[in-house]
């Protein structure tokens, strides 16, 4: 019988130095008919790849930070066609194992005048039977962040439990554990996903969570309401959409920081390039405002790109708007073509 292996990383770039940043999840292939065009009527759809932990990979190899992904795909074109997609990022492929027994994930988009709908088809997929087991490869000692989200632990007793060790254990000695609370209501309801949520984001030292989310989950928009149901992370980072963020870090005041302006063409995937930013400007030892300021900007080349995982600027780009004076920050203006501001 067939049995778990490594991918082949043959056609895919190698001579990956020690990782700075771990993302753990579930990546899937993903089907869009053409922009505005609902899916029952698409003739042609393109093929894509998305998933938010390896999306938060990207963004961080893409900012010039030494990342790897950890998760499985089926033996299958999709995921193949996963693994070159999220290497081509820069990102560290090689502790993907690769299931014999069970399909790559996917997903479908299904734009409408409402917005995009997604519908999944990941029931039982290979990433679903990840474990406890899953951190334990040597290879992934050292790295200073590992990141996590609230999706992982709705795909099965055992992706629950792999998110549960990794915030107890701490498998990964001395890794800052980041979690994006990342609800997903299609894959597990309010109800059953709140207290599991807020129970594993608890655990963590870094959570993100958008305010819609808190209200969904928790009943609250405020953010001093959301740390205090968090009192243990030692930073609370929650999100307001086009408004702003605040970060609340432990024994310090709260800092808000506006969001710029730009013009939406899709949001999915914003939240991960956030994060990422956010990560990046943590790897940096920025100082609380700059690292908002860095998510904020990393967010908005997601939301003025259709795909999940967009291309960013040169650094000096991001270095320039990230030392701009307060008064020049907040009225900050990306509509158009942010990477040339």
């Amino acid at each position: 019988m067939p049995t778990d292996h490594r991918p082949d990383l043959a056609s895919v770039p190698g001579g990956f130095p020690p990782v700075e940043a771990v993302a753990v999840g579930e990546t899937m292939v993903v089907l869009c008919p053409a922009p505005g065009e609902p899916l029952e009527h698409a003739e042609r759809v393109a093929v894509s790849v998305g998933g938010a932990e390896s999306n938060v990979a990207g963004y961080l190899a893409r900012l010039g930070h030494r990342a790897t992904w950890v998760s499985r795909v089926g033996d299958d074109p999709f995921g193949r066609a996963v693994v070159r997609h999220v290497a081509a990022a820069g990102v560290r492929v090689d502790q993907v194992l690769v299931d014999p027994a069970a399909p790559t994930g996917l997903y479908v988009k299904d734009p409408g005048p409402e917005g995009t709908a997604v519908h999944y088809y990941r029931a039982g997929s290979a990433a679903s039977r990840m474990g406890p087991e899953t951190l334990t490869d040597p290879g992934l000692a050292g790295a200073r962040v590992l990141h996590l989200s609230g999706i992982t632990p709705a795909l099965s007793a055992s992706c629950r439990a792999l998110v549960e060790h990794a915030v107890t254990a701490r498998p990964l000695a001395g890794s800052l554990v980041s979690f994006d609370v990342n609800h997903r209501a299609r894959l597990w309801p309010a109800e059953q996903a709140a207290p599991v949520l807020r129970d594993l984001a608890n655990r963590c030292d870094l959570v993100f969570v958008g305010q819609d989310e808190a209200e969904t989950l928790w009943g609250t928009t405020d953010p001093l309401a959301v740390r205090r149901l968090l009192p243990e992370p030692e930073t609370v980072v929650v999100k307001d959409g086009a408004v702003g963020a605040t970060a609340m870090c432990r024994d310090a005041e709260p800092v808000f920081v506006p969001a710029p302006r730009v013009a939406v063409v899709e949001p999915v995937g914003a939240g991960d390039a956030f994060a990422a930013g956010y990560l990046a400007g943590l790897l940096r030892d920025l100082d609380p405002v700059r690292r908002l300021r860095l998510g904020h900007l990393v967010a908005a080349q997601a939301l003025t790109s259709s795909g999940d995982n967009a291309p960013v600027p040169p650094w000096a780009w991001f270095e320039r708007l990230l030392a701009a004076p307060d008064e020049a920050w907040s009225p900050l203006d990306l509509t158009g073509a942010p990477a040339r501001v």
